[in-house]
């Protein structure tokens, strides 16, 4: 006889619920962020001990000290960067994977690099049409937006002033600059800190 307890996890509830309870009445209503978020299983990129929470809103610590951003986040980023069929996209991973596995399939290519890669430029891509970081920094390396080609995208967590906020840019010729847009709550990628400087 097989009880409750034997039977896998329904997790196809909590996923409509993440749709709308969370997505929707954030303004995040694409058609295509919708259908990606629903398909991919939160619960896949997180620890066994971890599955019953994938779909809260808020971010999951992972044994590695990566994490996984709450569903806003990943919902408002994709709808910001609208991916193309056409687009090399390069990824900065906060350390689940669930991200890449979101765009994959919107796109024609996808690299995903580590948080330690990305804060030093290290790529194979030569060039990516659009650039996604999966969590917040202080500051863009310079040698991570060689990589952006010109008019490509990038969107990111930012910290402005120690609050996290989604952010966006576009290359325009050596230019890259970053304009924040709505407050949320987002995992610091610490490998994009700025130096400290001293003060008196």
């Amino acid at each position: 006889m097989t009880t409750t307890l034997d039977r896998p996890a329904d997790f196809s509830a909590a996923r409509r619920a993440m749709i709308d309870g969370q997505l929707r009445t954030s303004g995040v209503n694409e058609r295509f962020v919708l259908e990606r978020m629903g398909a991919v299983a939160r619960e896949d990129f997180v620890p066994e001990q971890a599955r019953g929470i994938a779909y809260m809103d808020r971010a999951i610590r992972l044994p590695d000290g990566g994490f996984l951003p709450a569903p806003v986040f990943h919902g408002a980023m994709l709808a910001e960067a609208r991916p193309r069929l056409t687009d090399k996209v390069l990824i900065v991973d906060g350390g689940s994977g669930y991200l890449a596995e979101l765009v994959r399939p919107l796109v024609v290519s996808v690299e995903t690099i580590s948080a330690a890669e990305g804060a030093q430029g290290k790529a194979a891509l030569e060039t990516a049409d659009l650039l996604l970081i999966d969590g917040a920094i202080e500051e863009l390396p310079a040698e991570l937006a060689k990589r952006i080609v010109e008019d490509g995208r990038v969107v990111t967590g930012l910290i402005d002033r120690g609050v996290t906020r989604l952010a966006t840019g576009r290359k325009t010729g050596q230019s890259l600059s970053l304009l924040p847009l709505a407050e949320m709550g987002i995992p610091r990628l610490g490998q994009f800190d700025r130096p400290a400087s001293w003060s008196f």
